[in-house]
């Protein structure tokens, strides 16, 4: 774990030193934490509630279909010494259909293209172009020549206050 970071930190510090090396000037950078921003916005926020409610609403369907398929297998065990091979093949079968009904409910709410992820499409999407329109806006009347967004995965060490454009973003959106 500390190699990853270690690595972390190398790639940071060699993107830094790049940066700075091939501009041959100081840089202006701000630091800026859309995760901190995107919290204090109330329509992130709902967004975020109906995305959880959705999607718990998937999951007990889901749940549901893995109950029936679990019922399938124990009434097919308890019986299997009763049933004739043919009842067994089509009970199997029966089984198999449930299986696959499973992941395709997943793959239909969950998936890729899913219905989870088309609606946060919808929600999420317009949210954070607005947040990334008011960094670009806030970015280029200070002038600064590079933005770290320190909300996800980016490990740093230390910054100043004084370069967090945060909540001026936020007054840019009109939150605050």
């Amino acid at each position: 774990m500390k190699n990853g970071k270690l690595l972390k930190f190398s790639f940071i510090a060699i993107f830094f030193a790049t940066i700075g090396g091939l501009l041959g000037q100081t840089q202006r950078i701000a630091i800026v934490d859309t995760e901190y921003i995107l919290k204090k916005i109330p329509e992130y926020n709902q967004a975020q509630m109906e995305l959880d409610r959705l999607s718990a609403q998937f999951e007990g369907e889901i749940e549901a279909l893995k109950s029936e398929l679990l019922a399938l297998q124990r009434t097919l065990n308890a019986e299997k010494v009763l049933l004739t091979d043919d009842m067994i093949r089509e009970r199997e079968e029966a089984i198999a259909k449930k299986e696959k009904q499973i992941i395709d409910t997943q793959r239909k709410y969950f998936g890729v293209e899913g219905e989870l992820f088309k609606k946060r499409k919808s929600l999420v999407k317009p949210i954070q172009d607005q947040v990334y329109n008011a960094i670009q806006e806030v970015s280029r009347q200070k002038k600064f020549d590079l933005v770290i967004d320190r909300s996800n995965a980016l490990i740093v060490l230390y910054f100043s206050d004084k370069i967090d454009i945060s909540d001026e973003v936020l007054n840019k959106l009109g939150y605050r």
